[in-house]
């Protein structure tokens, strides 16, 4: 489907996205700062990240690494994720062949569909969704092919998934730890969706970027811990997620030497490199310093501050498996829709969140909340103050 707009010059353009508009994240980030909310909807921290990583940064800019960097991204920075996963994954990358940086994860996302998704395929996604799987396979010319996640779990629907695999479909799109759903794959589902595809010619995309945000004692089922599925996946990690720096935009995708070199054929061409002075920061820290080590019980503390807090209003919370956001339903308090309930409270009680049906194609509408709670102890206790007055 596309849609024209005649322009004053009298130019015809045909748009390939008619029905997507501005992203909710950017919809509830302005309207919390037109009411001066506390911004609990797009997922970035408040905090600051690491002296010692800010100190890599000058040096390398100091140190004149200010050109362009490789296309596959700094050979040691490379080094430095092959040896984090063989250590958590044990599997062994190549760091030559089998690894590239990307200007993050979300560029990665679109390059691994653009690189392997052909126009006819089907690519299957599990509602609720990140909101840019669908717009990437779409303008491939591919079908979105969309499996619900069981409610209120969230987690897959194997049989039901089994009824939507047919001779089109080219790629599943798995994501865990969730966004937004804040489930995590089980070893179970990795030996489902290994049975499920095995002597298929399906490939794997693994949206991994919350892998360090895993609670209660379980660890992240990352696609690489299974030799048949890294054999058919390309995995996508985030370094802006992992030391809090969001608005670097660098991340990394690992996958066989196959499903790379398809890879680079397209990231070439859409990025080619990503911040040189930054990937030398990075390397460095990486080898100085497992900083990825603490983050579960960090993040774990501030899951159970917003949740026991939210436990004391009238919302009701969900407790997060895993990612850095939580549910919470607002039924007890309102009888309105998700989007417009998640701007009133924006308005009227100065706290904003992320409404969980803009997740689905079809607003599947559960009066549930998103909340993001990677900010400061004291950001939380001042948006529960608030919430607890709703």
């Amino acid at each position: 489907m596309t849609s024209s707009l005649e322009l004053a010059v009298g130019l015809r353009v045909e748009s390939k996205l008619p029905d997507v508009g501005t992203t909710i994240f950017t919809v509830m980030s302005a309207l919390a700062q037109q009411h001066q909310a506390i911004n609990l909807s797009q997922g970035f921290p408040d905090y600051p990240i690491s002296e010692r990583l800010i100190a890599l940064t000058s040096e390398a800019l100091r140190a004149g690494h200010n050109q362009y960097a490789p296309m596959a991204g700094l050979l040691k920075l490379r080094e430095a994720l092959a040896a984090k996963y063989e250590r958590l994954y044990r599997r062994a990358y190549d760091p030559v062949e089998e690894i590239t940086i990307t200007a993050g994860a979300t560029q990665g996302l679109y390059t691994a569909i653009a690189a392997l998704v052909h126009r006819g395929d089907e690519v299957v996604i599990f509602e609720p969704a990140y909101d840019s799987y669908a717009p990437a396979i779409r303008l491939q010319g591919a079908t979105v092919v969309r499996q619900q996640l069981r409610f209120p779990g969230y987690g897959i629907d194997w049989e039901a998934l089994k009824q939507v695999i047919s001779s089109r479909t080219r790629l599943i799109i798995v994501n865990s730890p969730n966004n937004p759903g804040t489930s995590v794959l089980s070893s179970t589902d990795l030996s489902e969706l290994a049975q499920l595809t095995r002597g298929s010619n399906i490939m794997l995309l693994s949206d991994e970027v919350y892998e360090h945000m895993v609670y209660d004692g379980a660890t992240h089922q990352s696609l690489a811990l299974r030799e048949e599925l890294a054999a058919r996946s390309l995995v996508v990690g985030s370094f802006g997620k992992t030391f809090h720096a969001t608005g670097w935009k660098i991340g990394y995708v690992l996958g066989p030497q196959e499903l790379t070199r398809e890879f680079r054929r397209v990231h070439q061409f859409n990025v080619f490199c990503v911040n040189t002075p930054m990937q030398h920061a990075l390397a460095g820290f990486l080898e100085e310093a497992a900083h990825y080590e603490g983050l579960q019980a960090f993040f774990q503390e501030k899951r159970d501050l917003l949740y026991r807090g939210l436990a004391g209003t009238r919302f009701t919370p969900v407790l997060a498996k895993g990612s850095y956001f939580l549910l919470a339903s607002y039924e007890r308090v309102s009888a309105q829709p998700d989007r417009e309930f998640a701007a009133w409270l924006t308005r009227s009680h100065g706290v904003a969140t992320i409404p969980l049906s803009v997740f689905h194609a079809e607003g599947q509408d559960r009066k549930l909340l998103r909340f993001c709670f990677a900010k400061r102890p004291e950001t939380l206790y001042a948006a529960l103050e608030r919430l607890a007055r709703v």
